[in-house]
């Protein structure tokens, strides 16, 4: 055999081990030799290489170049077992020096070569052959067991060396000192180092790197401060050592002090101290600075391009991250994996599919595709820009996949709303034999929590109890949001309360599974103990415990909630600004939620949807439909949601036109296809008189939802289509969507407008037992008024004494309406006693009281009604109707002479009332409360509004078209009467909402039957 490329002959051991040193570049876990030259140049590697003296190792590899490790592998266990046969053989004439370095050399080669185990197999063959090993071999040997984290034999060949007597040597120990810190063993590190007689700057790079590395900062800059004690002259290695625990520490102040004395010493055109100093900058958020360190860098590496890009990108600066990107391209530099691992991120973040598919073939053209972190990153990527389909297709192409791979697809279709596949991935990853770890069951969670998969959810709570990450914050938070939003919000808290220290996201997901499942009061408690735990609440804190004070109607709490936004700096957040508005509009303090809009620094369309929503809340359409007119002026483009908002300002003003204008942007902006926005056109249009339209939406909807068929159900019920909302129920009750308690609103109101007493009963039972819903006050305020209207007042009153609930002023309200009907003045004035201790100050009830009085004659007590109110300052609301005309809408009230078409419109009703009293009218006087002769009766009945909304639209708008009104208050006996009339005499269909329901005028007749 060849034994040529290990002949001594050029053997030169004349470099010392003085020669070798070891350091860390920029936090990174890779080791890196720093190689110091007898002219004190020095040469870094990026990978880990055998840290011994250049000439040894070429002398001992006849200065051949680096081979491939299979070949090497071959070659050297060739060469081994030839000198074992040569050795065996007395008559072989070797040398005895040849066969020392002949070993030495394929162990230090072996280790040069990355073949660690190989190295440690040559070592023991070594010993059997009876070779002594020298610190060289010693050192090739620590670094593989370094390298392996081969901590037990590291120990071994540790007793070796003192075995041999040189465990005093500075750089043994330094390599020993290095390895225990690598494999984490600390204590043993910090033993070799303090038995050392003396140390050298290796030595301290050892330790410092050691404790860097371990994470343990504080620790690293102790002995770096003890190191220049101790009059140790830092080297570049302990820049590269120490600048890590600067930024672990955000110590930034300490790292300006090491890059004052990395400019002293100058050892500031270092490339690999530069990275460092870039890398810490960028850890302690100081961006700008990286980057003019960057800039003055007289040289630079791939390291150093990705460590900036890397920086913009962690620090939200992704645009940044880009522009350095193509400058590294212009400038001709070559990305590696790295580089496309810290770019893939920033397109993700900006959405930029594009430009990650650009990134994409930039891969595959470099060969960088099969790299597991790049493929990642890929998969990532797409996933995070939506398109989860093909990051499940680049996955399934993946030759090779870990645990962080199938983290990334798993949270892909989690956040893309598909969680029944990360379930299914989830599982296939176990099949695979991928353990989970913390971050797959941060990622899987929350695809239970969205299918409400409470029993696969405790399954995994299980995985993590046996696989011991209980205790990780993170998981636990995860578990306490799952079983949260799963509704088992009892043993969110028995977990919660079981973790032994949390954070403010664990607060966080407590407070919002408090609040989202209606316990808004403990939200409330548990805000103000988190503070007292010492926890400052953060931004999402605030928007978690807003809408428990919206649902509380607690403005006061949501005052002082406003108040710690300030002083925290959270009230310039735009979302949390959001949120305040739409506490304020919910707890009826518009006039505050418009302040805190009007002084957003910045607003976007969540911002003016809930201010065009607050005012449609509020009762007040009109400043909706201002505040919408003024977002699109601003440039402002409606979102699904928008329009949804504004699709019951549309209902509430009649105004059919720009109902009509929001559906047509609907579909120029593909929201048609949104249930939640068909829902809202199915109700918009129910409420504007157009049910047709309305059930034309609804069975054109691709799908459709409880919500979806609640407004249809209801739509039918207020226009008094009974049996239309039953057979809708009907046919609901053939798919998979189950009903809830506001269907069963809608189909009680239906039988109550349609007089279906009977069918109301067996529905109001079904709701109980067949679909386990307990009725709450509106549906027993449903029952007593479906059982008032049809006569049935002694049932209805036996239904509230005997209500498991306290009965509301909605309940007494419909048993007051139903004795008006009947003229139950006994029963009348019961319900009233109720009434004025529940809503003293609601006028409505006063005067529905009243006019049973009047309709009995019953003058003295009318009279007494009128002293109470005024006694109490109550004042009855004017009655006031609404016509849109043109797309403009036009209000009337009682009386009203303000209107610039006045004249036109009380001429048309004396023309109207002519020709009524020809066919038949009779005015209802009774209906006038007052004292005054039958003509000045009959005057003020003209004056009523929707008489005058009538009028006008009869003189403004086509013949023959329907007319359309919206009054706020119930529609009175002599209008009714009235416009039963009209709509016969001019020949058009009027369409009547009133405070109750929907009433078709045509031909005589209305749609109710004259029963309402």
């Amino acid at each position: 055999m060849d034994l040529s490329p290990f002949t001594p002959s050029s053997l030169s051991v004349s470099a010392s081990l003085n020669e070798t040193a070891f350091c860390i570049h920029n936090n990174h876990t890779h080791l890196h030799q720093a190689l110091v030259l007898p002219n004190r140049s020095y040469q870094f590697y990026f990978n880990v290489h055998c840290p011994i003296p250049t000439s040894s190792v070429l002398a001992a590899t006849g200065k051949q170049p680096r081979r491939n490790k299979l070949k090497w592998k071959r070659r050297v266990s060739a060469s081994a077992i030839a000198y074992g046969n040569q050795n065996q053989n007395p008559q072989t004439n070797i040398h005895e020096k040849q066969k020392v370095f002949l070993w030495k050399g394929m162990i230090r080669d072996s280790v040069r070569n990355g073949l660690y185990e190989e190295a440690l197999r040559l070592y023991y063959q070594m010993q059997r052959s009876g070779i002594e090993p020298d610190r060289l071999v010693f050192i090739s040997l620590i670094h593989a067991c370094r390298s392996l984290l081969a901590l037990e034999t590291g120990r071994e060949i540790h007793q070796d060396i003192i075995a041999r007597g040189l465990e005093s040597d500075v750089f043994l120990g330094s390599a020993l000192a290095l390895m225990y810190a690598k494999c984490g063993s600390l204590e043993n590190a910090r033993e070799v180092f303090d038995r050392m007689p003396e140390r050298n700057v290796v030595s301290w790079n050892a330790i410092i790197a050691g404790y860097s590395q371990n994470g343990l900062p504080h620790e690293a800059l102790a002995f770096f401060h003890e190191m220049q004690v101790q009059g140790i002259k830092p080297n570049p290695i302990t820049m590269v050592s120490v600048l890590p625990a600067c930024a672990d520490l955000l110590a930034l102040e300490k790292g300006k002090q090491i890059h004052g004395y990395v400019i002293r010493s100058g050892f500031e055109s270092d490339v690999v101290v530069g990275n460092g100093l870039a890398g810490m900058y960028i850890k302690c958020g100081n961006v700008n600075m990286a980057h003019k360190l960057f800039e003055r860098m007289p040289q630079r590496n791939v390291v150093s391009w990705t460590a900036i890009i890397a920086g913009y990108s962690q620090n939200g600066c992704p645009h940044e991250a880009l522009s350095v990107f193509y400058e590294m391209q212009v400038q001709g530099a070559k990305a590696n994996p790295i580089t496309i691992m810290s770019v893939l991120p920033v397109c993700a973040n900006l959405l930029a599919l594009e430009l990650g598919k650009q990134i994409h073939g930039y891969v595959v053209r470099s060969g960088f595709e099969s790299d597991i972190g790049v493929g990642t990153g890929i998969v990532d990527m797409y996933a995070k820009c939506g398109y989860v389909d093909i990051a499940q297709n680049f996955f399934q192409r993946m030759r090779r996949r870990n645990v962080v791979s199938w983290n990334v697809v798993i949270g892909g279709y989690s956040q893309n709303g598909q969680p029944h596949e990360a379930l299914t991935f989830f599982k296939e990853m176990q099949v695979q034999g991928i353990k989970p770890n913390s971050v797959t069951i941060i990622s899987v969670l929350p695809a239970c929590a969205d299918l409400l998969a409470l029993e696969q959810g405790k399954q995994i709570h299980g995985y993590v109890i046996r696989g011991g990450l209980e205790s990780n914050v993170v998981v636990g938070t995860a578990l306490v949001d799952m079983y949260a939003k799963c509704g088992n919000v009892n043993f969110a808290h028995k977990l919660f309360e079981r973790m032994p220290h949390g954070n403010v996201v664990t607060w966080n997901a407590f407070i919002t599974g408090y609040s989202k499942n209606g316990h808004h009061h403990e939200a409330l408690v548990y805000f103000n103990e988190m503070q007292v735990q010492g926890i400052k609440p953060n931004s999402i804190t605030i928007l978690s415990v807003l809408p428990a004070c919206a649902n509380l109607l607690a403005v006061e709490h949501g005052k002082q909630i406003h108040g710690y936004a300030i002083r925290s700096g959270f009230a310039s957040d735009v979302v949390v600004s959001n949120g305040l508005v739409d506490m304020y509009a919910k707890c009826g303090h518009i006039g505050i939620a418009q302040r805190v809009f009007e002084r957003m620094s910045k607003r976007d369309i969540v911002s003016w949807t809930s201010i065009i929503a607050g005012y449609s809340q509020n009762g007040h359409p009109h400043e909706s439909l201002a505040f919408f007119h003024e977002m699109q002026i601003q440039g402002i483009k409606p979102d699904s949601i928008a329009m949804v908002s504004l699709m019951p300002v549309c209902a509430d003003l009649l105004a059919l036109e720009h109902g009509k204008q929001v559906h047509s942007y609907v579909i120029r902006s593909g929201f048609d296809s949104n249930v939640f926005v068909g829902s809202g056109l199915v109700d918009m249009y129910a409420k504007c008189g157009h049910i047709g339209i309305a059930r034309q939406v609804f069975d054109k909807m691709s799908s459709r939802n409880v919500v979806s068929w609640n407004a249809m159900i209801l739509g039918y019920a207020i226009h008094g289509h009974g049996e239309e909302a039953l057979a809708l129920f009907s046919q609901m009750q053939q798919t998979d969507t189950m009903a809830d308690h506001i269907t069963f609103i809608g189909v009680l109101t239906a039988c109550s407008h349609a007089r279906l007493v009977d069918e109301g009963r067996q529905y109001f039972e079904c709701m109980m037992w067949d679909y386990g819903l307990a009725p709450d006050l509106d549906h027993y305020a449903c029952l007593v008024d479906l059982l008032g209207r049809a006569g049935h007042l002694d049932e209805a009153h036996e239904i509230i004494k005997n209500m498991p609930l306290e009965p509301d002023a909605v309940v007494w309200g419909s048993l007051l309406g139903a004795c008006k009907i009947h003229c139950n003045i006994e029963l009348a004035e019961e319900a009233a006693r109720h009434l004025f201790e529940l809503e003293p100050a609601e006028a409505g009830y006063y005067v529905l009281l009243s006019n049973i009085y009047a309709e009995a004659g019953r003058w003295k007590d009318v009279a007494k009604l009128r002293t109470m109110m005024k006694e109490r300052e109550v004042k009855k609301p004017p009655g006031c109707s609404f016509i849109e005309v043109n797309r403009k809408v036009h209000t009337f009230l009682v009386g009203d002479k303000t209107h610039p078409q006045t004249e036109k419109v009380y001429a048309m009703l004396e023309t109207l009332y002519g020709q009524m009293k020809e066919a038949g009218y009779v005015p209802d006087t009774n209906l006038v409360l007052q004292d005054v002769e039958e003509e000045v009766k009959e005057i003020m009945l003209c004056s009523h509004s929707e008489k005058l909304a009538i009028s006008f639209g009869i003189i403004n708008t086509n013949p023959g078209t329907p007319i359309r009104i919206t009054k706020n208050l119930r529609v009175c006996n002599d209008c009714h009467n009235v416009t039963k009339f009209i709509s016969k005499i001019v020949g058009r269909e009027i369409i009547v909402r009133d405070a109750n329901r929907y009433h078709h005028f045509n031909g005589g007749l209305c749609s109710c039957g004259d029963y309402w």
